[in-house]
């Protein structure tokens, strides 16, 4: 029986696998070694990261989904979009805000989720075509710093980057992603981006090291999978999670310490890597933004911000802006 949503698979197991043996092997021979946080994600990681979000101290995803409660009308009325891509989709949770406005101000025709994991990507779709009928669902599989070119076409199209995905990218990296990303739109497409802003140190911190050990137990899952699927033998118990706020850049720095000097060795790619008491496995950035830098990174890229919108602590901010 055919589904009754359409699929793109830009990105299968093998692709993830070599991805994966790239990434490892380049990070833990360099200086300092470092892992990509995207390889956190195995479904033990994305139930912990699911943990986090309902944390007292993770404020990140209960001040964008109040802006989304509160101005997803204002969004849909101003994109004026038939179709609503979302990156790094997930269970499109939050998204549902947006496609129900979009429904009510009459725009919406199609809904493109966009992740890497295609087990999660069919779910999602299936419920979106259960909950929206009428609604085309076309996802895709794919790595958005590598597929962005191959997102469907067509109509008006408004990107959602929510939850300050964007953060997790380094400088360079960033501009890349966005440059690409500008590339792809063309006039009448807009962007819709969540990003988190700069305030107290002390606030922003807690989000990323609660009392309860639930982000270090995330921050560790790096080594389990790892372990699962590189045949490695990583003591995830002998690293501690670190995380510091790093002022000249405005951003978390986020670590794994070793407690000792040790010898792990990754089976699948031959390698043994060495670590030193106290030595750091660097493996996310989690950058925070003002108002004005983002305008400026994303006007950079040709891209005009239209909107602006925060929730009403102004901890967490949303911008709309169009192709210029």
């Amino acid at each position: 029986m055919a589904e009754p949503y359409a699929i793109d698979v830009h990105l299968g197991p093998a692709d993830l696998e070599a991805a994966m043996r790239e990434d490892v092997l380049r990070g833990l021979t360099a200086t300092p070694k470092r892992l990509p946080p995207k390889w956190h994600y195995d479904p033990h990681g994305s139930a912990l990261f699911d943990e986090i979000t309902r944390l007292p101290e993770y404020y990140l995803t209960r001040c964008e989904r109040a802006i989304l409660g509160a101005h997803a009308g204002d969004i849909a009325r101003e994109a004026q979009a038939g179709t609503l891509i979302e990156l790094g989709s997930g269970t499109s949770a939050k998204t549902r805000l947006l496609l129900s406005a979009m429904a009510a101000a009459g725009t919406l025709e199609r809904f493109v989720p966009f992740d890497v994991d295609e087990a999660t990507l069919r779910a999602a779709a299936a419920a979106v075509v259960a909950e929206y009928p009428g609604v085309a669902v076309h996802a895709v599989v794919g790595d958005f710093e590598r597929h962005l070119h191959l997102l469907p076409g067509g109509g008006t199209r408004m990107v959602a980057f929510l939850g300050s995905t964007i953060g997790n990218l380094d400088p360079a990296v960033r501009a890349r992603f966005l440059a690409d990303l500008s590339d792809t739109l063309v006039g009448g497409d807009r962007l819709l981006l969540g990003v988190d802003l700069v305030k107290a140190p002390e606030r922003i911190l807690a989000a990323y090291d609660d009392p309860g050990g639930i982000t270090a137990a995330f921050s560790r899952n790096v080594l389990r999978v790892l372990n699962d699927r590189l045949g490695a033998d990583f003591d995830p118990d002998a690293f501690d999670h670190v995380a510091r706020w790093d002022a000249e850049h405005e951003w978390v720095d986020i670590r794994l310490r070793s407690q000792r000097a040790q010898v792990a060795r990754v089976a699948a790619l031959d390698l043994e890597v060495r670590f030193a008491a106290g030595e750091d496995v660097h493996t996310e950035i989690a950058a925070k933004f003002r108002r004005d830098r983002i305008a400026g990174e994303l006007r950079g890229r040709g891209l005009e911000v239209e909107r602006w919108w925060t929730d009403p602590g102004e901890g967490f901010g949303m911008a709309l802006a169009r192709r210029i």
